[in-house]
């Protein structure tokens, strides 16, 4: 039976929050771990300048980033967790696909319909107005990214399903081509990953600035908590858990026995302000091991950087060899 290929990849904008962790940090540190198959984790900085213009920004993130899923267990041991500027034969492949890419495909990409649609409804005459390449040819990175590993399995949220499509499309016009070359990948979406609303009921977003960072100091991760929005139901009012933030994220981290105990506490009308209090508490029991090792991490990059440098070398015993197979299918080849 073949293994299996896993890879996913982190945008570096922003610092890492609790919707992050449940959502999809959580389930990678478990899958890290599983010998069964192979994954690679990779951090998207070239990614990252699309959508950032700070360089601050981006270098800070791909910190806090790094040195979050390392302090939340990450087995950099067995999973392949790199850098993506740090392998050369990602840019090098996003050209070679991006010559292989028809513009009617990257027209269809959900992210440039959305900035056109932007202007169209801002009244700019421009429909292009602001709009990058970076942007515009976004997908066609993450393809270079997908394809430069052998990944057979993308786990991916539904908006991202497209961007796996599409590398599959650019896979097979490749190998219509020059052969069967490069390995089509599928996308894997999991409908029970857990999606959390953030401080005002929205999805948490670092885009609605709603998000409670997931490594933020005890005072201020209370402070967070406090901050949730609740309806204005009394004490000893008996309380829904349905539509309930406060509920939702205490069930993605606690025991199924632990959720029916609040769900009894529901019923019996606990206070907003004593509910908030039990999920801080719950929260910050859970998180203080791996806070304490973020903040070493955080406070020594170099140990951060000698992760990424490692898993970049063994991400390179892959790419290096399989862009050189590459290379020579197009006719790009030594002459003698």
């Amino acid at each position: 039976m073949t293994q299996d290929i896993y890879l996913t990849g982190i945008t570096t904008t922003g610092t890492p929050h609790i919707g992050n962790y449940v959502g999809a940090i959580r389930p990678c540190i478990a899958a890290s771990k599983d010998a069964a198959n192979k994954n690679y984790y990779f951090l998207a900085d070239y990614h990252a300048l699309a959508k950032n213009d700070d360089p601050d920004k981006i270098s800070q993130s791909t910190l806090e980033i790094a040195a979050a899923w390392l302090a939340l267990g990450m087995d950099t041991n067995n999973a392949v967790f790199y850098r993506q500027s740090d392998i050369p034969e990602i840019p090098e492949l996003t050209w070679i696909l991006t010559s292989m890419t028809a513009k009617g495909l990257m027209n269809r990409a959900h992210s440039y319909k959305a900035a056109v649609q932007a202007n169209s409804e801002g009244g700019n005459k421009d429909a292009d107005k602001g709009i990058t390449m970076a942007l515009y040819s976004y997908p066609i990175l993450m393809a270079a990214d997908i394809l430069m590993f052998k990944a057979t399995k993308v786990p991916v949220g539904r908006d991202q399903k497209q961007h796996v499509e599409m590398a599959r499309d650019i896979a097979q016009r490749f190998n219509h081509h020059f052969g069967d070359v490069l390995v089509l990948p599928e996308p894997v979406i999991d409908k029970d990953t857990a999606v959390l609303a953030g401080l005002d009921g929205r999805k948490m977003s670092k885009s609605y600035n709603n998000t409670i960072p997931l490594f933020a100091a005890e005072k201020s991760f209370r402070k967070r908590i406090m901050k949730i929005k609740t309806n204005s139901l009394e004490p000893g009012e008996p309380k829904d858990t349905q539509d309930s933030t406060l509920f939702d994220i205490y069930k993605a981290f606690a025991t199924p026995e632990e959720t029916a105990e609040v769900e009894k506490l529901y019923a019996e009308g606990i206070a907003w302000g004593e509910m908030k209090q039990r999920l801080f508490e719950y929260l910050n029991d859970h998180i203080k091991p791996a806070r304490d090792e973020y903040d070493r991490l955080m406070a020594d990059p170099a140990i951060v950087e000698a992760e990424l440098l490692k898993g970049a070398a063994r991400a390179r015993e892959v790419s290096a060899p399989y862009l050189e197979q590459i290379r020579s299918a197009i006719g790009i080849r030594k002459l003698g």
